[in-house]
């Protein structure tokens, strides 16, 4: 994962989300329920990290909105 910048985190209610999951279907789910909630960077593509389990996604909220 890239390191976490602090334009990301500027102000009060933005995060950084990463979700690992056992298969991509599942990543899917977790990810629109996100999307469906707040304001979100969208859906981004899975990835997988090599010698750990699963699949990952990083993606950046809005929790004000």
């Amino acid at each position: 994962m890239e390191a976490i910048e602090p334009i990301h985190l500027t102000e009060p209610g933005l995060v950084v989300v990463d979700i690992t999951a056992a298969d991509e279907e599942t990543l899917q789910a977790a990810a629109e329920q996100l999307v469906r909630r707040w304001t979100t960077s969208g859906t981004p593509k899975p990835r997988r990290i090599p010698g750990e389990p699963g699949v990952t996604v990083r993606l950046y909220a809005d929790l004000r909105r």
